[in-house]
């Protein structure tokens, strides 16, 4: 597969570099090699006065839907600050990290979730430019039905598993589960 025949650019063909395992794009002219790797999402469940906040999404995918504070790591950032970014970005929200909460593995999509457990600062959020709408939730207010992601089920589960322990071991994804919203619930 080449990339471009445009001269002066340099084309790009798809195989195995030495010493590599996996199919690349490489520089037909100089050997560079473009790595395809894993996209890193942050994002915490956040309280406030035992209320979970949630965004409802007003961009794709799943536009509409209900989420936790979550976004793609910029580079440069600690997974710790893109949380807090997105929580600012989605919900207007100043918030404090208490700890990582959960390491979710979403390969048909190649994602890895770094979700933390927030609380807010304050009770000040509106909507951000990502988001229709932004609230507090009690449990049993929580729009199931209407969540965007599996990871957004987990990680709010996660959470209340956890509600009030100050020490506790990271969570990974459910046992068997990869995040396809095919599975029944």
């Amino acid at each position: 597969m080449v990339m471009s025949t445009v001269p002066g650019i340099d084309s790009f063909s798809k195989r195995v570099p030495d010493g590599d395992t996996h199919e690349r794009m490489v520089c037909d002219s100089c050997g560079w090699i473009h790595y395809v790797n894993p996209k890193v999402v942050v994002g915490a469940v956040c309280t406030w006065e035992g209320k979970l906040l949630l965004c409802r999404r007003a961009i794709e995918p799943r536009l509409g839907y209900w989420t936790i504070p979550a976004g793609y790591l910029e580079e440069r950032e600690t997974t710790e600050q893109g949380a807090a970014r997105e929580a600012r970005e989605e919900a207007c929200a100043d918030i404090e990290i208490e700890a990582l909460l959960a390491v979710y593995n979403i390969p048909r999509i190649s994602q890895v979730q770094i979700i933390y457990r927030a609380q807010l600062r304050s009770p000040d959020v509106a909507a951000g430019v990502e988001s229709e709408e932004v609230g507090f939730y009690d449990w049993s207010e929580i729009p199931w039905d209407e969540l965007a992601f599996p990871s957004v089920r987990w990680a709010l589960n996660h959470h209340r598993e956890v509600d009030g322990q100050a020490v506790f071991a990271p969570f990974g994804n459910p046992p068997g589960d990869m995040g396809d919203w095919s599975k029944p619930r």
